[in-house]
């Protein structure tokens, strides 16, 4: 049998002929091996000139010209290049159970300057803090042992999708409007769903299951979700909903809209949390980490959202609340709101809430080992095309993770010596 490593390069030439095939014309397979190749070396930078030096070391202007008219111009499609990347990871993600959830999440790159497609100040989840960058919205198919995304789109600022100088100057297609995130994320859903990607309750942070439109978006899609919400969501406790209509008076028009009154109210999740018994609350282990088994307290509880409800003619539909709270903490950390169905076990709940971490993971090693934000055009095309190659080169590097057993790095890929005296654009050394 041949040695590890030799089938590991098989498989990697198989997959670019996949990829191949997905970009059309057959000049653009050799820098598309390129830039993959690129991608996977190690090195520093993953922006164009320093892989096209680890790649091409005695042809470097001439590699330069050749990837970033590839990555910037060519008018090759990225949803095909995710496709073969995703359904490469499918393949080996059903040998650990299949796929488990859709996570829905988004990624932030500080940008300096304001010329770059999308940058503009607001929040990047990389900072924690409003700051110049460009955020991109993602999904991606997950278990416990794999994942991959398998959609992504920059979300465009306002600022920018009403700026017609800017977008020309960007390339940003003419016909794409202003989207908010969840209205991406819900495009990115319907994508997924037309191409028969196999179905999964959505998890996400509160950053997207605050949102009652896309929570109400799921639902009409009949999709299940455990998403994120804050301590101060509304809601009505197990067994108690808003007041019915006011009795008609026989004037006026029939009132038809829900009530409160002051004796009758919502209350605050945290709220909520605090009145529950001690019998409420229960410890679930949700996986096993590298040093020690995940666990906490939990507790869940079925309620109904508040939110605005007296402008509604029928109460919202009941569903899970879950809570966390550490043993020893003065409060609860978090919350998700889950219309996963009433027999779905608190564990399982939790695992579904938890399994979100395999994203932060994807996205950490997208950036530090394939450059995800290390892209230096402006335009829309080239931002799209860099991140889908990026996506492509861990997809592979994903699926000979679930394929192996214990993971390890590549073992057929060797960077070529740098000319000497090399140090790309931009960098300290450069003249």
């Amino acid at each position: 049998m041949p040695p590890v490593s030799v089938l590991e390069e098989r498989r990697f030439d198989a997959y670019l002929e996949h990829l191949a095939s997905a970009v059309g014309h057959h000049d653009r397979h050799e820098p598309l091996r390129a830039y993959l190749v690129g991608l996977c070396l190690p090195g520093e930078r993953k922006s164009i000139e320093p892989m096209a030096a680890r790649v091409d070391p005695r042809h470097v202007s001439a590699r330069h010209q050749s990837l970033h008219h590839f990555v910037a111009l060519a008018p090759w499609e990225d949803r095909a290049l995710v496709r073969v990347a995703y359904r490469e990871v499918l393949d080996q993600m059903d040998r650990h159970g299949g796929v488990m959830a859709w996570s829905l999440d988004d990624t932030g790159m500080p940008k300096k300057g304001t010329h770059s497609v999308g940058v503009a100040r607001q929040y990047c989840g990389n900072l924690g803090k409003q700051d110049n960058c460009q955020v991109a919205v993602s999904l991606s198919l997950v278990n416990e042992a794999v994942s991959v995304p398998a959609a992504y789109r920059l979300y465009l600022p306002e600022e920018w999708a009403k700026d017609r100088a800017r977008r020309r100057e960007a390339g940003v297609p003419e016909e794409l409007p202003f989207r908010t995130k969840g209205q991406i994320a819900l495009e990115e859903i319907d994508l997924l769903r037309a191409e028969g990607v196999p179905e999964a309750p959505v998890v996400a942070d509160a950053g997207y299951g605050t949102s009652v439109e896309l929570r109400q978006g799921l639902t009409e899609r009949t999709i299940p979700y455990v998403v994120g919400i804050q301590s101060s969501a509304t809601l009505w406790p197990p067994g108690k909903g808003p007041l019915a209509p006011a009795q008609w008076k026989g004037d006026g028009r029939r009132p038809t809209l829900l009530r409160r009154d002051e004796n009758h109210r919502p209350i605050d999740a945290l709220s909520l949390a605090r009145g529950l018994p001690k019998s409420a609350w229960e410890t679930v282990v949700w996986r096993e980490g590298t040093k020690a088994v995940l666990s906490s307290r939990f507790a869940r509880v079925v309620v109904r959202v508040a939110h605005r409800d007296y402008n509604r003619r029928t109460v919202r539909p009941a569903e899970w609340l879950l809570i966390e709270w550490p043993e020893g903490d003065p409060a609860p950390t978090k919350y998700w709101l889950s219309t996963m169905p009433s027999e779905t076990s608190m564990e399982m709940l939790v695992r579904l809430a938890k399994v979100r971490w395999r994203i932060e993971r994807d996205y950490e090693e997208l950036k530090q080992e394939f450059g995800l934000d290390q892209f230096e055009g402006r335009g829309w095309r080239g931002f799209h095309h860099h991140a889908t190659l990026c996506i492509a080169a861990y997809g592979f590097l994903a699926a000979e993770r679930a394929r192996l057993s214990p993971p390890r790095p590549l073992s057929f890929l060797r960077a070529a010596r740098l000319p000497r005296g090399f140090h790309p654009r931009g960098s300290p050394r450069s003249s």
